[in-house]
This record gives structure tokens, C-alpha cells and sequence, in this order.
């Protein structure tokens, strides 16, 4: 078992959107802060779809998922925040002295004055095809995610599933392949308007259909066979690849033992992103509250209004909220450096000389 035994006034459990942009706006509150991350890297559930273009993130031009990762966690490391990688906190305990003792699975253990709960959809795990066999086509053609488009350059691909992910991969997909049939088992879709209708007109839409059967030829799928709901009519198609997106269960796991309120959606939270143990917030996809925006976007205004609340609970005097950044004693400096020219001496400068 090792012990950190120093203290920090914010400690968030979590490395995805949420807890990024925690860790950067906390430096903007002047906070000693650490972030313990279970996996190995940041960026948490984005890494699900790292080839996916992202098109609503204020200010930023579309831009590939991975990219987008890469920038955030460049952004959360500016106000250098003690980070921990491969520590999943299992447990939470409040201590005499109203500080937090934090325990992860390996024994680990972290002291800290205020949580922050990003850990967004928990354990998420994908909701599998409940067709016998599927499973050994895993290794072949059957696809729970899209990690690389030009796979499927020129491939007959099937897409099934209706939501935001389901959707924005058939249109990704229809894009580099040489066709894209999409069965979703109601008429409607949960995705977001604009993408279903795009996705309408560069695809082979089925509703409602479900994807009743595999046909394979060792490993791989060849055909499949695809039911009408309400009819029962079958139908037969060739395919070479076919994508499953039948969403995500949501497991919080240890969480649940922590006396923490969370309801059908989350965490349930107050007007400062508080929880019911004082103390302890939470942000991004784990959360609920009236009004909440399930987007990136989401995640940053969650940040803030749990580190602003963090802030206060320590110093019930401080501000309410960081100045803006143009403003911001914090930036000075930096801005200084960003902005001076290059000397006549520096590699830049010779270079474009």
C-alpha cells in the first residue's frame, strides 16, 4: 500500500472532458489540485471514437476526436496539477477534520480538502449483439466502435443502432464506403436532427428493422439477415462489415457504497454542482440536474460550476467565479511569453531568415 499523504484542496476522480477542464479552471481558482485517472492516458470515454469529427465545440473548427483529446489534456497540464494515472478510487471516506481520505484499488491512498466525481459513464460497457455466435466474429468484421474510417474504405458496411453515435458513424462511414445500410428498431432516431437527415440521404435507412441474424463464412460475416418489426418480413444482404451501436449500460460501481444520491441519470446535484455529501461535487456525464446539457460543451460549464463550488465551500469569501482569462492575474505571464517576438538569435527566427 502506498500513501500520499500530502493534501490538496481539490482532488478530481476522473480524466474525461469533465475532469480536464476541472483541473485547468481550478488552476484559474489558484487551488493545489490533483487528478487521479483510472486508465493509463486522459480523455475517458472520447477514446470510444478517436476518428470521429466534432462539430460543436464553441470556437473550435470540426476536428477529429483524437485531436480534440490531445488539446484538452495540453490544457488541463497548465497550471501543472499533480496527475495519477492507473488508480481507479474505489472508496470515500470523510474524516474528522472534514478532509477526504480517497482509497484506490490498488491501496493507494490520497488526502484532499474537496472531490470533484467526474468519472463519467462509470464502468461503461457496450451493449452487445444477443445474437448466439456473434461474439466469434469479433476478431473480424464486427465492429462495437470505429478506431480506423479507412477500414471500411470501399466495404459494404451495416450500421445498426439509433443514436447520436449510431448515426454520426453513418455518416462518417458513408463518406469512404461503397454503401451504408442503417436498421434501427423505431421509426424515430435519438440522434440530433441535422445528422439524422444527412444521414437519411447518404445512407440505406431501415426503420424499423432489427438485425435478426449472421451469416458467416469462418470468422467473418457475409450476409445477414434483417427483420421488419412490425411485418416480420425477412430480408437477406450481403455485407462486408457491420457496426453495432446499441448504446452503453452505465455501472458506477463502488460509487453506490459511498452514500453519494444518484439517481436513473447520475449523481443528483444542487445549483453549485454539489452532491449530498458536503464536500464532494461532481461533473460531466455522471451528473444530473435540472437544465443539464449532455454535451462537451456540458462538461466545461459542469467544471466550472463544481470547481467554483469547491472554492467556496473551502473560502466561503472568495469570488464566485475566476475573472475571465483576458483578465486574469493567472495569465499574464504566459500571455507575455506567447506573445514575444523571437529573438534574432532563436531557432525560429534563423530559420525563417
Amino acid at each position: 500500500m502506498s500513501t500520499d499523504s500530502e493534501l490538496y484542496d481539490l482532488t478530481i476522480i476522473g480524466g474525461g472532458p469533465a475532469g480536464m477542464y476541472s483541473a485547468f479552471y481550478s488552476g484559474m481558482r489558484d487551488m493545489k489540485t490533483k487528478l487521479i485517472e483510472a486508465r493509463h492516458e486522459l480523455g475517458g470515454f472520447l477514446h470510444t471514437y478517436p476518428e470521429k469529427m466534432i462539430w460543436d465545440v464553441g470556437g473550435i473548427p470540426p476536428i477529429r476526436c483524437n485531436r480534440l483529446i490531445e488539446q484538452m489534456a495540453e490544457q488541463a497540464l497548465v497550471f501543472e496539477p499533480t496527475v495519477v494515472f492507473n488508480q481507479k478510487i474505489v472508496g470515500l471516506t470523510k474524516r474528522a477534520d472534514g478532509t477526504f481520505l480517497l482509497e484506490a484499488a490498488g491501496g493507494e491512498r490520497h488526502y484532499t480538502r474537496t472531490v470533484i466525481v467526474a468519472v463519467g459513464r462509470g464502468v461503461a460497457s457496450l451493449q452487445k449483439l444477443e445474437i448466439e455466435g456473434a461474439e466469434k466474429f469479433e476478431i473480424a468484421n464486427l465492429h462495437y466502435t470505429v478506431q480506423d474510417l479507412s477500414r471500411f474504405r470501399g466495404r459494404r458496411v451495416l450500421v445498426s443502432g439509433g443514436g447520436n453515435s449510431a448515426v454520426d458513424w453513418a455518416n462518417e462511414l458513408a463518406e469512404v464506403a461503397e454503401r451504408v445500410t442503417v436498421v434501427h428498431r423505431r421509426t424515430e432516431f435519438g440522434g440530433m436532427e441535422r445528422p439524422v437527415a444527412e444521414m437519411k440521404r447518404a445512407a440505406d435507412v431501415r426503420t424499423p428493422y432489427v438485425l435478426e441474424r449472421l451469416h458467416g463464412d469462418g470468422d467473418s460475416i457475409r450476409h445477414v439477415t434483417i427483420r421488419q418489426v412490425e411485418t416480420g418480413e425477412e430480408e437477406r444482404l450481403e455485407v462486408d462489415e457491420v457496426v453495432v451501436n446499441h448504446g452503453f449500460d452505465r455501472d458506477y460501481g463502488s460509487l453506490r457504497e459511498w452514500g453519494l444520491a444518484i439517481g436513473e441519470w447520475g449523481l443528483q446535484l444542487g445549483s453549485q454542482a454539489e452532491t449530498n455529501i458536503p464536500g464532494v461535487f461532481a461533473a460531466g456525464d455522471c451528473a444530473t440536474y435540472g437544465g443539464k446539457v449532455r454535451l462537451i460543451a456540458g462538461a466545461f460549464v459542469d467544471a466550472v460550476l463544481a470547481v467554483n463550488g469547491a472554492k467556496l465551500h473551502l473560502d466561503p469569501s472568495a469570488a464566485g467565479m475566476a475573472y475571465v482569462s483576458s483578465h486574469n492575474d493567472a495569465f499574464k505571464e504566459r500571455n507575455k511569453r506567447i506573445n514575444r517576438p523571437p529573438s534574432a538569435n532563436s531557432p525560429i527566427s534563423s530559420e525563417r531568415a
